[in-house]
């Protein structure tokens, strides 16, 4: 059964970080396709943005499991330099719909911008960016 989702507790994550130069871009599939399935088993939702050589991703759901999914990211040698750039409670879903949205990016520098903030400024940033992808793709 998926888990079911306490708003009260809702929690989001937003990171950064580089594809490691050992690992391919077709990985990025692989990462993808088991977020989506493993992540209705949590009450996670998300989105997943790679520019190419950067990914950018949105998590959201109960701060115990965002955390835990963090953790086994941080751990995942097919990327690198992760680095946290909001983290906190959240008033709603922002990707209900999606238990891992992805979508590629043209702009090459967005994500190295985006990477450079932190706390409000990188939420203002991150739905910037939003706004500028076809998230029906």
């Amino acid at each position: 059964m998926p888990h079911t989702d306490h708003t009260a507790d809702l929690h989001e994550v937003i990171y950064v970080s580089t594809l490691a130069s050992d690992a391919p871009t077709s990985v990025v599939a692989d990462i993808v396709g088991k977020a989506r399935l493993h992540n209705p088993w949590m009450g996670i939702t998300g989105l997943l943005i790679f520019d190419g050589m950067r990914f950018c991703e949105q998590m959201e759901g109960s701060q115990k499991d965002v955390l835990a999914q963090l953790e086994r990211i941080r751990q995942d040698t097919r990327h690198i330099n992760l680095r946290v750039v909001h983290q906190g409670s959240l008033a709603g879903r922002r990707f209900r719909r999606f238990s891992m949205g992805y979508t590629t990016l043209d702009d090459d520098d967005a994500l190295g911008r985006l990477e450079a903030l932190t706390g409000q400024d990188a939420i203002t940033a991150f739905l910037a960016l939003l706004s500028t992808l076809d998230l029906d793709a």
